[in-house]
């Protein structure tokens, strides 16, 4: 099961790769925006994937903040993009 969960976390990464290409040439604020929530939730669902194969509890804790930065990272784009910033 181990194999499974470093397989499955490999592929989430790559999936990563491809959506941060479209932050550096995206067409507008809003793919580049939600190409960097694909990161966001890729890295936690890869951090979470890491946690079950590794036993290691204290990652998860870490997956957890960085889904609450993406959040967060989420609500300040759009207060900004709505002050008509962008």
């Amino acid at each position: 099961m181990t194999f499974f969960y470093f397989a499955a976390g490999l592929f989430i990464l790559l999936s990563i790769a491809v959506g941060l290409a479209r932050v550096v040439r995206g067409p507008g604020g809003s793919d580049r925006l939600m190409a960097a929530q694909l990161a966001g939730s890729g890295g936690v669902a890869t951090l979470l994937l890491l946690a079950a194969a590794m036993g290691q509890t204290a990652i998860i804790d870490v997956a957890l903040m960085l889904g609450i930065l993406a959040v967060f990272a989420s609500v300040g784009f759009v207060s900004w993009r709505s002050d008509g910033n962008g």
